[in-house]
Order: C-alpha cells, then sequence, then structure tokens
C-alpha cells in the first residue's frame, strides 16, 4: 500500500465536516495508517552525557542487579551467562554480555493484523498510536465516572475501530470489572477481535492467559500455528517492579510470548522520587538498568525475538506523591529515551499522557506536551494515545475524541510540503490583483475540500454564529461526537468459520475454568 502520510501527491480523501468524526473512506485511500518520522530528532543530552547514563546503567546491573522472581528464568540467566548466586533472587550481568546479548533484537518488525491493511510496522521511522489500556474506571459527560464494565469496553472498542488514527487495541481500553477476573481475557479478547480488524495486546498475568490469547490471535487471523510463530501477531507489555524487579507473571510472560516469536514491549515504571531516584538523569539511569535486562532475557529465551524498549519515566507531584504526566520532565525523559533506543537500535514504546482529572485545558495542553515529546524524540509505538485521563485511572469517551483529533494534527504535521509546480500557485497570483482574494480562484476551488487539516472539535466559526449554535465548548462538540460515531459503528467483516472457531475455543477454555486469579 502505498505509505500516503509521506507521499505529497496522496490519493485525494473526502475529510470529516467540523462537528463530525472519523474521515469515512474507501479502504484504499485511508490515511494515517503508515506514519512515518520527517524530522531530526531532538537530543536532550548530549553524545558524552548519553554515554555517562548508558555507563551508570550497566553499572547497576554489574553491581548492584536486577531480582528475577521467576526460578525458570533464573535458569535460563544463568546458562546465558549470567551471575546467578544460589539462594538469591538478585542476578547480575557483566556489561559486554548485555550489549553482546542485545545485538541479535531486531530494529524493525511488523505487528500483524487480521485484517493485512492494518499490519502495524514497528521500529526504525515508523510512528504508530494504540488507543488507551487499563484504566479501572471510565467516563462521559451523560453518565459521569464508574467503573469499568463490558459495555463501555465495548463501546471504546467500537469507537478505535472507527478512526484509522488509532491502529491497534493497547489493551482493555476499561477494565471490565463485571466479567470474571478468570475469563475476562477470554471475553475482552474474542470481543476485540471481532468489534475491530486490528492488532490487540495480551496482559502477561500467568501462561494462560498469555496462550490463550495468542490462540485467540491465531484463530482469528486465520493462520497456522507455523505461521503465526514466524508472523508477530500480538504484543505484551511488560513492566518491571520498580526498582530493580521483574516479578513471576512478567517473567512468565517474557517467556511465552518471546519463545514464539511475538512481540515484548519491556516498559519500567519508573517515577522519579517515588520509585525511581528523584532526579531525571537517575531516574534515567534505572529506567535503562531494568530495560537493558528485560530486553536480553527476552533473547536469551529466543535470539531475535522482536522487543521494543518501553520508556515511562515521569515525576510525582512531592507535596502529594500522585503521579504528574506531560510535564517538561516528562518531555525530556522521553526525549532522552528515544536517544537510548537510537544507541541500542531497538524500537521505542512511550506514551501520550497526562493528570487532568476531566476534559479540560489541563488535559489539552499534557497531553500535547507528551506529543510533541514522542514526535521529536523518535517514539515508534504509543501506549494511551486515545482517552487517558486521571492519571491513567480513567478512560473518558470525550478526552478519546480530543485525543484523535490531536493525533491527526500530529499526523498533518508529518505530511510532506507540497511544493510541485502547480502547489506554488504561480498562476493563482498571477489572477488575483494586489489587494484581491483567493477565494473564488480555479487554484483554490479546485482544493476547496483538502487543502487544509479539518478538525474533528476545533470550532473556527465567529462568536455570532457559534453563539447561535448554543455556544458549544469542546466538551460538549466531543460528547456528541462520540455518540455519533457509536451509532454510525459498523462490525468488520469476520469469516463465519473463523467466528465459529473462535467461540468455541472461548467457551471450551471457561469450561476448564479460565485462568487461576491467585497468581
Amino acid at each position: 500500500m502505498t505509505d500516503e502520510a509521506t507521499t505529497p501527491a496522496a490519493a485525494p480523501r473526502r475529510r470529516a465536516g467540523r462537528g463530525s468524526g472519523t474521515i469515512r473512506v474507501a479502504p484504499s485511500t485511508v490515511k494515517y495508517r503508515k506514519l512515518k518520522h520527517r524530522f531530526p530528532f531532538t537530543p536532550v543530552v548530549s553524545e558524552d552525557e548519553l554515554e555517562s547514563i548508558h555507563n551508570a546503567s550497566l553499572t547497576v546491573l554489574e553491581e548492584m542487579g536486577i531480582d528475577f522472581m521467576h526460578p525458570e528464568a533464573r535458569a535460563i540467566l544463568k546458562k546465558a551467562g549470567a551471575d546467578v548466586r544460589e539462594g538469591s533472587e538478585r542476578v547480575h550481568f557483566d556489561r559486554q554480555m548485555i550489549m553482546d546479548t542485545i545485538k541479535t533484537c531486531p530494529s524493525e518488525f511488523t505487528l500483524h493484523a487480521r485484517n493485512p491493511e492494518r499490519n502495524v510496522r514497528i521500529g526504525g521511522k515508523n510512528l504508530a498510536f494504540a488507543q488507551v489500556a487499563s484504566p479501572p474506571n471510565c467516563a462521559d459527560m451523560n453518565g459521569g465516572r464508574r467503573a469499568g464494565n463490558q459495555q463501555d469496553f465495548r463501546n471504546l472498542v467500537k469507537l478505535a475501530q472507527c478512526y484509522d488514527i488509532i491502529h491497534c487495541s493497547g489493551g482493555y481500553p476499561v477494565e471490565p470489572v463485571d466479567i470474571h477476573a478468570s475469563v475476562r481475557h477470554l471475553d475482552c479478547l474474542s470481543d476485540i477481535a471481532k468489534l475491530t480488524d486490528k492488532a490487540f495486546h495480551v496482559y502477561s498475568l500467568g501462561k494462560e492467559r498469555n496462550q490463550d490469547g495468542m490462540e485467540i490471535a491465531r484463530i482469528a487471523r486465520g493462520v497456522s500455528h507455523e505461521q503465526f510463530e514466524a508472523e508477530p501477531s500480538i504484543f505484551t507489555i511488560i513492566n518491571s517492579n520498580s526498582p530493580r524487579k521483574l516479578d513471576t507473571p512478567m517473567l512468565q510472560g517474557i517467556m511465552e510470548m518471546s519463545s514464539r516469536n511475538q512481540i515484548v514491549m519491556l516498559t519500567p515504571f519508573t517515577l522519579a522520587g517515588a520509585m525511581a531516584p528523584v532526579t531525571i538523569a537517575g531516574a534515567l539511569v534505572q529506567q535503562n538498568a531494568e530495560a537493558l535486562a528485560g530486553i536480553a532475557f527476552t533473547q536469551m529465551v529466543r535470539p531475535g525475538a522482536p522487543v521494543v524498549y518501553g520508556g515511562f519515566t515521569s515525576n510525582v507531584d512531592m507535596k502529594s506523591g500522585a503521579p504528574a504526566f506531560g510535564t517538561p520532565e516528562y518531555m525530556k525523559a522521553v526525549l532522552a529515551g528515544g536517544q537510548l533506543c537510537r544507541k541500542y537500535g531497538v524500537p521505542y514504546r512511550t506514551s501520550n499522557v497526562n493528570a487532568a482529572n476531566t476534559v479540560d485545558a489541563q488535559a489539552a495542553y499534557e497531553s500535547v506536551f507528551s506529543l510533541w515529546a514522542l514526535t521529536q524524540g523518535g517514539g515508534n509505538f504509543i501506549m494511551h494515545s486515545a482517552g487517558w485521563l486521571e492519571g491513567g485511572l480513567t478512560a473518558s469517551f470525550e478526552k478519546f475524541i480530543l485525543d484523535c483529533d490531536l493525533l491527526q494534527m500530529v499526523a498533518e504535521y508529518l505530511t510532506p510540503l507540497d511544493v510541485s509546480e502547480s502547489a506554488l500557485g504561480l498562476d493563482a497570483i498571477r489572477s488575483v490583483e494586489p489587494g484581491g482574494h483567493y477565494f473564488g480562484t480555479a487554484h483554490t476551488l479546485e482544493r476547496f475540500e483538502t487543502a487544509f487539516y479539518s478538525p474533528i472539535i476545533s470550532d473556527w466559526r465567529n462568536f455570532e454564529t457559534w453563539q447561535e449554535a448554543g455556544s458549544p465548548t469542546s466538551y460538549q462538540r466531543a460528547n456528541a461526537i462520540w455518540q455519533k460515531e457509536l451509532a454510525a459503528y459498523q462490525q468488520p467483516a469476520m469469516d463465519p468459520a473463523i467466528a465459529e472457531e473462535l467461540d468455541a475455543f472461548v467457551a471450551r477454555r471457561k469450561a476448564e475454568g479460565g485462568a487461576p486469579t491467585d497468581f
């Protein structure tokens, strides 16, 4: 497929009108599917300073070590040459061993969806956006803030399908706590597989959930076990238990996923002043040490297994202890994380985050700061791209719409400037006398529908016509848009035989009891 986001002469598309939602076009002209970074990345530290962070991280691994809580994982580490001491969970790594081990990490690979047009290329200069994941609560203007439930879960999944700027699922967009934890993954993943045709995520909360998730993805794609293993089709987020610990479910997830050539995104959860040193430099040292240890472990499980370096370092409010996101400190950490990833030649995962409690100016400007940092920092795979609110405690329907608008603005920003002969507009300039205007020129009329980005939310009417329309705020407009989009949602087709096989698998696993809840 043509990489339309990087091609000036991309096929024209019909744009969303003001107040409408997704851009609805034929699949062959859908935009925002394959985004590319186009501008030089912004370094936040010099090469010497980056080397200092790198060396300090290796010192942590050599002298202080990382706790690996899973006995089988420690056996793999010991066999690979790590310093695993009898009777201890602490593992120490020779610095050269770490660097030699991560050489097998692929720098770029494809995440395969059941619809091949929805495949996601990860690494290099590629940029992909995933929906918000894992909040325990959801909220909208009508129903307020509430605990996650299956209906809201399904609605958010459907909205993700409606917007092509959302490349894949990032996990459960809200945790449906009304489904028992033992079978929740079966209901949720089969719903995602049916309600969208995009790639998705499986949680590493015990081997059963990993194995069930991989089988659901394989069945949904309609491929053999061999093809599934040759073509990464699912990903998992592995969070180190900062500081300096990888727990049993996370390590089990790496072993299950990497052994079958599926994607692991290793992401330390390092909040400066809480789970990491209070300085951003110190937090980056710890982030990097934990990430390198986990990434190296994936390659010990299976050399060449796809893996992504995840950065999530931010700060906390030192008065309350609450996490802060979209801050200048977060931006610096994102930029430095990108520099480290380019040093190691691995893809980079980061996030579009904020700490606002409602859809307000704070929610917008902290998200814009996050997006600016990850764009200038070279993020490849962006978690929580749309819908994140309250520091990750709430998935907001209106924030989802606002974020889709911001993401589409990023996409337009990355679209090359057209400087073709016709775009230079000499004929138009020649046709307009000094003091005239260009509204009625052929040059303008030919481009009337495609000249500029058409926003989802922004209202560019003058004050009088905006007031006549009821003076809607962005919050109100977003509320109306998501409801309109949800009403217009169309479920993507699935082969009936595949749907039947998927339902049978889910029913069988439920009858077997699903997954244990005492991990």
